[in-house]
This record gives C-alpha cells, sequence and structure tokens, in this order.
C-alpha cells in the first residue's frame, strides 16, 4: 500500500509539472494560448521576444509564485508558441497584443489582477498599464527607458533583422530563432508594430510599478531613467545578464516582496 502512495504521488507530480494549454479566440478571432495554474491572487506573466509562456516554467519566479498560493496565468503572444501566427500588419498593429491580454482578463472574468514583464514583456506590459485599470500591480522586469522612442534604433535594427537585413549584432537572434523553428515573418510584424509608450504617458499610471533588472543589462536602456519615468514606481538592481536575470532567486524575492 505504501508504495502503491508513493507511485501516486510521483505520477502526479509528473503532470503538475506541466501545466494543460488552454485556448481562447480573441478580438479579431485569432487562437491564443494560455496556462493557468494556481489559485489567489491572479498574476500575468508575461514572457519576451522569441520566446513563449514555457520561458517561466523553470525559474524560481514562477515556483515561489504558486508555492505562495498565487494564480500564475502565462499566455503566448500572438505569433509565439502555441498561440496563431497570422502573418498579416492588420494583426499586429494598434496594440493588438495588449488587447490580447485585455481579452484574455476577460475570458478569465477577472475584475483585478497584477503582472509580470520581461524584456519585451515589459513593453507590452508598459502599454497595458495605460489601458487596463484592472491592472493594480505591475512589474517591469528587463527593460530600461528607450523603448519610449517611437524610432528607437535597437527595435529597428531587430525589424530589419526579422525582414532579411541581417548584421553582426543580430545574426545571433535569428540563428536562434531559426533553431527554434519560430515564425520568423511573425517576429519581423512584431517588431515592426510593437507598442510605444512615451514617457509622457507613463506619467499618467497609477499602479504600483516595480521596475527590475540586472546589473550586466543595459542594452535596452537605462532601467532607473524608465523607473523615473513612472510616479511612484520603485527601482531595484539585482545581480545578473539579460538573459538569465528573469530565472534568479534574487529576482523572485525582489518581486515578491514587492507583491
Amino acid at each position: 500500500m505504501k508504495l502503491y502512495c508513493i507511485l501516486f504521488i510521483l505520477v502526479a507530480s509528473s503532470f503538475s509539472a506541466y501545466a494543460q494549454t488552454k485556448y481562447f479566440n480573441s478580438f479579431d478571432d485569432t487562437k491564443i494560448a494560455y496556462t493557468d495554474e494556481g489559485n489567489g491572487t491572479p498574476i500575468l506573466l508575461i514572457h519576451g521576444f522569441i520566446n513563449t509562456k514555457e520561458s517561466w516554467d523553470k525559474t524560481a519566479l514562477k515556483k515561489d509564485l504558486l508555492a505562495k498560493g498565487y494564480r500564475v496565468i502565462a499566455p503566448d503572444l500572438r505569433g509565439n508558441g502555441d498561440s496563431d501566427k497570422p502573418h498579416d500588419d492588420d494583426a499586429y498593429s494598434q496594440d493588438a497584443e495588449v488587447i490580447d491580454l485585455m481579452f484574455l482578463m476577460v475570458e478569465l472574468k477577472l475584475s483585478k489582477y497584477w503582472a509580470v514583464g520581461y524584456s519585451r514583456g515589459s513593453i507590452i506590459l508598459a502599454k497595458l498599464l495605460t489601458k487596463d485599470k484592472r491592472l493594480k500591480k505591475a512589474v517591469l522586469g528587463g527593460m530600461g527607458i528607450d523603448f519610449t522612442n517611437r524610432n528607437w534604433d535597437r527595435r529597428i535594427m531587430f525589424r530589419d533583422a526579422f525582414n532579411g537585413k541581417i548584421i553582426e549584432e543580430t545574426k545571433g537572434a535569428v540563428e536562434y530563432a531559426k533553431s527554434i523553428d519560430a515564425d520568423l515573418k511573425s517576429l519581423y510584424l512584431q517588431q515592426k508594430h510593437q507598442s510605444v509608450t512615451t514617457k509622457r504617458q507613463l506619467q499618467y499610471v497609477k499602479a504600483k510599478v516595480l521596475v527590475i533588472a540586472g546589473d550586466e543589462d543595459t542594452d535596452n536602456g537605462d532601467p532607473e531613467a524608465l523607473h523615473q519615468a513612472i510616479p511612484k514606481s520603485k527601482f531595484e538592481i539585482v545581480q545578473g545578464d539579460h538573459n538569465g536575470t528573469y530565472k534568479t532567486e534574487a529576482f523572485s524575492k525582489e518581486i515578491l516582496s514587492f507583491f
């Protein structure tokens, strides 16, 4: 009997390690994939560029949030992972990715929620902060102030890279995207129509915000300047580079303290 119980626990644990992917049709019938785990206060996790909801699975943050009794919702932004990957401009323009997240909150019947973005996920989250009053607390991770510029050279550089104009600085990203069979046309359109939230728009954010970045992460501009652009926001620097910071215990600890 004891052996049977042990085996049952092991099997159950193996299944719980992989959340079931769910789907809903967004405002334009684009199918959006997401996972929904746990109970308690809902927290939306928004992944970065050339990434998916699975990027959160082995992070200290997701593990700790679930252990602390939060409900964790992780979508694949359109064009990524298990979500649809449309190839027309209209599917990405007018803040489509942001509207998807708002529709997901309607789908889940949530009257309020918190959110964590990382890298490009923070760019999407910044715009979401200006559009959705249900969003009460937000963490902008791995991002500096540069995305507030409509003509940000780094965005244009990656837009061009996924449209065939590859330079040494973008070669690695394109090769990585190909290696995981990401949709290159969609990645191009994501950069082409990426949401822009200006410094002036950030001044009107009323939600509580934490800006957090690694001490070796400045490619996207100064994160402290982003903090200064958002009234009453908090600011933290932890050890790490752009690709690794969001996985660390230190990143998770600061976010749990903020929440």
